[in-house]
């Protein structure tokens, strides 16, 4: 079968890695792709959110399969509009219906969600600019700090916290009066912040049944100790150490059986990964949020544990009968260090060579902004290069990353030295 992968980041090289292992792909095209998809698969020059150049390409080349990698086409509604053209009804993809990318598409959507399925969250209210004098009186109700959060999509910049209360009611009015995250503010949810430490739980689902992957903690912020800004991701370890056998649980009977039971419900299509960001307060799971595909750099750490065929497992989903599916996951800790551009996440240039990637051994290094350039791999992005290892432990795996990333080099490269500090 050939299959259509959309998107061009290290989430998309970590799923197309796994996906040519399987005997089921005879050939993978990627939608843009990245100088790593280029090295394993055929990299199509088609933007993701052009659903009829994306039409085009499958028909030409008969595509079987269609996987989605970032969120934007899922919110855009590409399930929904394979399932609606004669054409096309045929070709499954992997991603939920539009309906069901509200979860990530819109804060106030999921907490509502939430809040009707009985599923563990931070208290919360949402507004418009019309209603921005009783946010700033809501936030008076609230300790700090007070969690800001663009009801949209935001790239992952969306969300503040802060620790003042009149810096917030001012946020406040930057996001929904000055539109400072464009449309994905012109509502805001507010919450109650919970302290606690937090982490990722992956699950495959096809509406009715579901199979949990592994759990990953990510590190957002760009410095060290988490300091700083909010980055798309610096790092990521799986499994997460102070998961227990008895916390699953938890996670499974309080939140995730919940979820699957709630898009039933709702009638919401959904066949594809549910990404719930998670935040341990005490021995308890409380939902930060939902996200609709993989995370980045979750996905490099998941699916390298993986030992079942993923393109097997995107099949089950496809036809109903992920419920027949085997799910096997290594046993090792994998990790994985982000190297990104000098700047990021504020401005930063591209276009510098990188070398040293023929030198990576027992390691794997996932591109993430990269492209080929007169026959040189060059940066493309922020975030450059993910270095993921296995390891008997966290601990290994990150040592190992980092042992690898030496020999990795470009013009103001940087990277965190101090990836699972907190673990």
């Amino acid at each position: 079968m050939k299959i259509l992968l959309l998107g061009s980041g290290g989430r998309e090289h970590a799923l197309a890695w796994k996906m040519v292992q399987s005997p089921d792909c005879s050939s993978l095209f990627v939608a843009p792709g990245n100088a790593g998809t280029a090295a394993i698969a055929n990299n199509v020059a088609i933007n993701p959110n052009d659903f009829d150049a994306v039409k085009e390409f499958v028909l030409a080349e008969q595509v079987g399969m269609v996987v989605v990698g970032p969120e934007d086409p899922l919110v855009n509604g590409i399930y929904d509009f394979f399932k609606n053209d004669a054409a096309l009804v045929n070709v499954p993809v992997i991603g939920p219906s539009k309906h069901g990318a509200e979860l990530e598409g819109s804060k106030e959507f999921a907490k509502k969600f939430l809040v009707k399925n009985n599923i563990p969250t931070a208290a919360y209210d949402s507004f418009t600019k019309d209603t921005v004098a009783e946010g700033c009186k809501f936030l008076e109700t609230l300790n700090p700090p007070y969690v800001l959060k663009a009801d949209g999509l935001a790239a992952g910049k969306g969300v503040l916290i802060l620790e003042n209360l009149e810096e917030a009611q001012q946020e406040l009015k930057n996001m929904l009066v000055d539109a400072k995250f464009g449309d994905a503010s012109s509502k805001v949810v507010i919450e109650e912040f919970l302290d606690g430490i937090e982490l990722s739980c992956f699950v495959l689902t096809d509406g009715k049944n579901y199979k949990l992957l592994p759990t990953a903690k990510d590190y957002k912020r760009i410095g060290e100790g988490d300091t700083g800004l909010n980055t798309g991701g610096m790092g990521a370890v799986s499994p997460v150490p102070f998961t227990d056998v008895e916390f699953m649980q938890k996670i499974e009977e309080r939140i995730v059986k919940p979820t699957i039971e709630g898009l039933q419900k709702d009638n919401i299509e959904y066949k594809g990964f549910v990404f719930i960001g998670l935040i341990k307060v005490g021995d308890d799971p409380f939902v930060i949020e939902y996200n609709v595909r993989m995370g980045d750099p979750e996905t490099e750490v998941v699916i390298p544990r993986l030992k079942s065929d993923l393109v097997k497992l995107f099949t089950a989903m496809a036809n109903d009968k992920l419920d027949e599916a085997v799910l096997e996951i290594d046993e090792r800790s994998a990790a994985t260090i982000m190297v990104v551009s000098g700047g990021y996440p504020e401005s930063y240039e591209k276009g510098k060579v990188i070398s040293g990637l023929d030198k990576v051994e027992d390691a794997i290094a996932f591109h993430a902004g990269t492209k080929q350039d007169n026959g040189s791999v060059v940066t493309n992005g922020g975030r450059v290069i993910a270095v993921t290892s296995y390891g008997n432990n966290w601990d290994d795996a990150i040592k190992k990353s980092y042992q690898n990333i030496d020999k990795l080099h470009f013009d103001k490269i940087y990277f965190r030295k101090d990836i699972g500090f907190d673990l």
